[in-house]
């Protein structure tokens, strides 16, 4: 029996729904949980993942929802966080009917989850996902893949922490160590290329990644997995999975910035947040730097034009140095910083909510 106890970790952390599926016909097996509505329906991507456990694919889509309340909420967005795990090998399980019996539970919801492309799932699996609802976004043809928008979000991350940092964010005076080419790395790299960056180096698991990088961008390193912690950089940037900071990796880190796309990087914010602040290391949040592809798709959600996104996802660069600011005002690591940014305005809405007759 598991000593894990959902509804005291609900609790804890304020979610409001945790929802367990099963469709007989595909073998679909999967969670969706529901952080907070407070700002508007909750948003939050579709991700296959080999679980070792139950335990574990709860916990991390629990993780994963309230990660998305935050990112939506320092946005600037009305949405509120969501995520959907589904459980399994991700070259095996796909079908479509397996993604339309997907949608008809999203639809059960009824519009207060929309979900979207997210780790092994894609554009064309969201496709049929929407045969069965309209609560889906980032689909072909509209916003399309979040990656090269996130991408650039980061790179504005990047500048306003090389700002703070160093009073100067010319790409082009600084090094970088980029963790994972696949998707937002990969185009991270490219603008970093384009840009003029000193050095980059990057790392990643998958050798038609490391193939095309090296044939695309034959100047910028490949260095192990397991190197990539130690280089002698500026800026080292997560690109690949969560919890890759922690405490046999933080040790290891020579660059002065984190600044990366992987969504919860800290394995423990509570203990790896202060860490890195006490290493005299800036770390751009995860949730904020990494915002621009939620940004992109709530664009679409709400029918604005793309300019309206690409305008949008630029305003990371201020609102980085507005959390840098609070974590210095308040000698708190930045993390929590940014847990303030997004609380401050969760909790202003909802009393602006409170006190006066909703718009219909």
């Amino acid at each position: 029996m598991s000593d894990f106890k959902v509804f005291e970790y609900m609790e804890k952390h304020k979610y409001e729904q945790v929802v367990y599926f099963y469709d007989r016909t595909t073998g679909l097996k999967g969670i969706t949980v529901i952080h907070n509505t407070t700002l508007g329906p909750a948003l939050g991507g579709t991700r296959i993942w080999n679980y070792e456990s139950e335990d574990a694919a709860v916990m991390d889509c629990l993780r994963l929802a309230r990660g998305m309340t935050y990112k939506a909420a320092a946005a600037g967005l009305n949405l509120g966080g969501g995520k959907t795990v589904l459980i399994g090998d991700a070259t095996k399980v796909k079908s479509e009917a397996y993604f339309r019996a997907l949608g008809r539970y999203v639809q059960a919801l009824n519009g207060r989850y929309i979900t979207a492309e997210d780790v092994n799932t894609s554009t064309k699996d969201m496709s049929y996902v929407h045969m069965e609802t309209d609560h889906v976004v980032g689909l072909e043809g509209k916003s399309g893949n979040p990656s090269p928008v996130t991408a650039l979000g980061a790179l504005y991350g990047i500048k306003a922490s090389l700002k703070y940092r160093f009073g100067n964010e010319d790409i082009s005076k600084y090094t970088f160590a980029v963790q994972g080419a696949g998707q937002t790395g990969y185009y991270l790299i490219n603008h970093l290329v384009e840009l003029g960056a000193k050095k980059v180096y990057f790392s990643e698991i998958n050798p038609k990644y490391i193939e095309r990088m090296k044939n695309e961008h034959p100047e910028v390193e490949f260095v192990n997995p397991d190197q990539i912690y130690s280089m002698d950089v500026d800026v080292f940037s997560p690109c690949a999975l969560g919890g890759v900071l922690n405490n046999q990796t933080i040790p290891q880190i020579k660059a002065k910035i984190i600044a990366g796309t992987a969504n919860n990087v800290l394995l423990d914010e509570d203990i790896h947040g202060p860490m890195i602040k006490d290493r005299g290391i800036l770390y751009a949040p995860d949730f904020v730097i990494n915002a621009g592809g939620l940004i992109n798709v709530y664009v679409e959600l709400m029918n604005w034009p793309q300019e309206k996104a690409l305008a949008d996802v630029k305003l990371i660069y201020d609102r980085l140095l507005e959390i840098f600011e609070i974590s210095k005002e308040q000698d708190i690591h930045t993390q929590l910083a940014a847990k303030v940014f997004a609380k401050n305005r969760i909790e202003t809405i909802k009393n602006l909510h409170d006190n006066y007759i909703p718009k219909r």
